[in-house]
């Protein structure tokens, strides 16, 4: 019994030695190549005899070709043209309420009439003071028997007076005043007249030396009624007539005509 199994065991181990090359190989070295095969099935000759012309490569997927993408043309442009320009789109002005109304209307025009010289005075004042943006004119209605006189309108201030009173000697002219009162300070009398002829006669001697500034008008004195006219924005007439109405209560604020 030992026997047999002794046998079994040198059987095995004399099969193992032989299936591993240990008691050699044979001459041709690829005979033990076809029982190490795997998935011998699939492998195919690709020539006989004869080299292959060149490694096989695994082709590679080509992805499907796709046209380029082409850009639509430019609402306004032709094909293959330059784009058309495109125009700015309008500013939108924003109007504040209002505010166009009042700049589309003319100026306000305002007169008051007649005014005793004191009252003009202090009118004009105010409007100097509070109302600047007011073009003040003033008009003396000159009371009869005062006679006529020919003047030179008041100067802005009494260096201007005195610029106006070198010119005249310049020209000729020497029988002159400037005028100190209140109601034409700073203007140049150049005479004074008991009628209008006379008036005239004297304006056309001083048109002939070069006067060109000169003019006519009755003569005013201390009883002598004044007409004040402002002309300026209308979004202050409303502010201006409550000023003059607390200066002035007896003055009537009137429309220019």
């Amino acid at each position: 019994m030992k026997a047999l199994v002794f046998l079994l065991v040198l059987a095995n181990l004399l099969f193992y030695a032989f299936s591993e090359g240990y008691f050699g190989r044979p001459d041709n070295p690829d005979a033990g190549r076809v029982d190490q095969q795997i998935l011998p099935e699939r492998m195919r000759i690709v020539s006989r005899g004869e080299a292959p012309g060149g490694a096989l490569v695994k082709p590679e997927a080509v992805a499907p070709a796709v046209a380029p993408a082409t850009e639509a043309p430019a609402p306004g442009s032709a094909e293959g043209g330059s784009p058309a320009k495109t125009e700015p789109a309008p500013e939108t002005k924003v109007e504040q309420p209002g505010v166009a109304e009042v700049a589309d209307k003319p100026p306000v025009c305002l007169t008051w009439r007649p005014l005793p010289l004191a009252d003009a005075d202090r009118l004009s004042a105010l409007l100097a003071k509070r109302f600047g943006d007011y073009k003040v004119t003033r008009k003396v209605v000159a009371s009869e028997g005062n006679g006529w006189w020919v003047f030179i309108p008041p100067q802005p201030n009494k260096a201007e007076a005195e610029r106006k009173s070198t010119e005249l000697r310049e020209l000729g002219v020497t029988e002159f005043f400037i005028v100190q009162d209140e109601l034409n300070r700073n203007a140049i009398s150049l005479g004074v007249f008991s009628s209008e002829k006379g008036g005239q006669d004297k304006l056309a001697e001083l048109k002939t030396k070069g006067v060109r500034s000169a003019q006519v008008a009755p003569r005013p004195g201390k009883d002598s009624l004044v007409t004040l006219q402002a002309r300026g924005p209308v979004g202050d007439k409303v502010e201006l007539i409550g000023a003059v109405g607390r200066l002035l209560p007896k003055a009537d604020t009137l429309a220019c005509k």
